[in-house]
This record gives structure tokens, sequence and C-alpha cells, in this order.
């Protein structure tokens, strides 16, 4: 379940960093370059910008392959007209300068940070990268101009649209996807941690039965002697006087309270505890119970209604047992505990 839990939580972040990993490689011209300017030797410059007319774009496979296509936007997304793809030899010559083979014809190139420049037939062609197009778009488009050399590539291509709302739509229903898988997996977490916690509970419980039901004789009669003499001790007279008044107890006073049961009880709250994780007032009442005092007084001395003392009760006994049982169904189980 743990591994499960990583791997859930570690898949956005393979997501966003999956394009980007691809530049990491080391390439010189991995990703995308945008075509800004074409200088002719007479003299004629030429710029290009994709949100006026449109440009070319290059999208390179490592080193060795690059797909081309000329990009124009729209106010919903980038129409992609292909215009063919080509193998790569590029030799380093140092400082900056590299040979540029293309389909086994050789042009001068020379690489400055961000900025590349090409040389084809005395015509200069600078190219600018292009990280957020090659990670938005990067695969895309190199699968439409792929698919398209596999066909018949002529001069009037089709072109194709992407849309960025479907792109939108897409990570929508993939986050959704994650979600509604990480909500699985903790559902399923949950569902066998409780099935595990239900477990030893339940072998608590038999645990306790079979130490009530195997209890030898001479230790069933010295636990009913010590509950004779503290159920008709004056301590307990006094407590019950108390009980009776129906005065908010002190946090001393519910010391006093613990010290009495323990000293009939030793193993009781140990053993109530361990059974469910309970609240203050879930304990306070069943540490009355235990002592035998009357739900209408602790309804008094809690300062609650005595139905919401019966509903403690119950509640209890449906959370311990996993099933539906009434206030005297818990105390009847009380009873068979912590001595």
């Amino acid at each position: 379940m743990k591994k499960i839990l990583l791997l859930l939580s570690i898949i956005p972040l393979l997501l966003a960093c999956h394009q980007t990993t691809e530049q990491q490689d080391d390439f010189y011209l991995q990703g995308a370059w945008m075509l800004r300017q074409v200088d002719y030797p007479y003299g004629r410059t030429k710029h290009y910008e994709l949100k006026e007319n449109g440009t070319y774009c290059m999208i390179y496979d490592g080193d060795s392959l690059f797909y081309e296509c000329f990009l124009t936007t729209t106010p919903s997304g980038l129409v992609v007209k292909p215009c063919g793809k080509a193998t790569v030899t590029l030799v380093d010559k140092g400082g900056g300068q590299l040979l540029y083979l293309e389909d086994g014809d050789p042009h001068p190139l020379s690489l400055n940070g961000d900025s590349l420049t090409i040389q084809r037939y005395g015509i200069l062609l600078s190219w600018l990268r292009a990280d957020s197009l090659y990670q938005e778009w990067g695969s895309e488009i190199r699968d439409i101009v792929g698919k398209e050399q596999e066909g018949d590539m002529a001069a009037d291509a089709k072109c194709y649209f992407l849309s960025v709302k479907e792109r939108q739509q897409e990570r929508t229903i993939l986050w959704l996807a994650l979600v509604t898988a990480f909500i699985v997996v903790m559902s399923l977490t949950a569902a066998y941690y409780n099935h595990k916690a239900r477990h030893q509970l339940q072998l608590q419980l038999h645990q306790i039965q079979d130490v009530q039901a195997h209890r030898p004789q001479a230790v069933r009669q010295a636990v009913a002697s010590v509950e004779s003499q503290f159920f008709a001790s004056d301590a307990y007279a006094t407590l019950l006087k108390r009980m009776a008044s129906g005065e908010r107890l002190k946090e001393d006073e519910w010391g006093e309270v613990e010290q009495h049961l323990k000293s009939v009880y030793p193993g009781f709250a140990s053993q109530l505890r361990s059974l469910h994780p309970m609240s203050q007032l879930e304990y306070q009442v069943c540490l009355l119970i235990k002592l035998r005092i009357q739900p209408k007084d602790i309804a008094a001395v809690l300062a609650r209604d005595v139905s919401t003392i019966s509903t403690v009760r119950s509640r209890l006994y449906k959370k311990v047992f996993a099933r539906k049982g009434g206030a005297k169904d818990w105390d009847d189980f009380l009873m068979t505990i912590g001595t």
C-alpha cells in the first residue's frame, strides 16, 4: 500500500517533467526551435513571428532527426502544416562551431545559448529555442509530421489544428483520473487498516472472554469479596451521595473516582482504552457505569440528558462489536472486564 501511495504522489511530478527531461539529455539541438529571421545574400532580411503571420518550427529528436512544419496561431489553438523530416549528422568543430549534415548535405551551424544559426546555400536562418512550445505540443507536432511523411508529402499538405480547449479538457480528465485513483487507493487503504484494526479488536475481545471463562474459582471468590467490601464501604456510600447531589465533579474528584475503580478493578481502565479510542465523555460514562452509578445520576453529574448517556453507551457497543446493541448490552459487557 505504501508503495502505491508513493507512486501516486509522484505521478503529477513525472507528468510535469516528462517533456523537460527529454531536453536534459546531452544533445545540442534537442527540443523545438522557431524561425525568427532569414538573411539573404543580397542584403534582404525577412522576419517571422508566430503570433503574426506564423513561422517555421523544427522539432529535433536528439541530434539525429528533425521534424519541420509551419505554425500559425488562432485564438483557440495552433495550426500545423507539415513540411517534412530529415536525418541529421552533427559534427562538433569546437568553439561553438558545428558542421550540420542534413540528409547528407553539409551546412555550417553555430549555436549560442538559445540562438541557432544554420547556413543553407548562402542563406542564414536564425532560430530561437522554444521550450514552452516543445513542452506543450512537441510530441503532437512530431507525430503529425511523422505520419504525414509516411504518406505522400505534397506541397499542399493538409493542415492540422491543435486545440487549446481540448488540451485543457485532456488535462482536466487526467487530473480527475489521478484524483479518482488516489481516492480509490486511499479508500482501499482505509478499508485494509479498518479490517486489520477490527481483527485486532476481535482478538482482544476473545482474550478478555477467554480470561473470564477460565478464571479459577478461587480468583472468582476473591474478586467477589473485594467487590462486596467496596460496595458496602463508607467510601462508596459517600460516592453515591456525591453522585446523587447532581453537582459536576472537579478534576481532582475524577481522580478519586478512578482510584476507587482501580482498587476494585485494577485492569479495567487499560482494557477499556485498548478496545477503542474514547472521548473524555465516553470514558467518564464507562467509569461510572462500572461503579454501578445510575444513568440518571450520571446525566446530572455530566450535565447531559439521560438520552445522551444512553446514546453514548449504545454507540460504544456498535463501535466495539460492529453491530447494533442497546445501552444495556454495553453495560453488561463492562461488567465482564477489568478484573
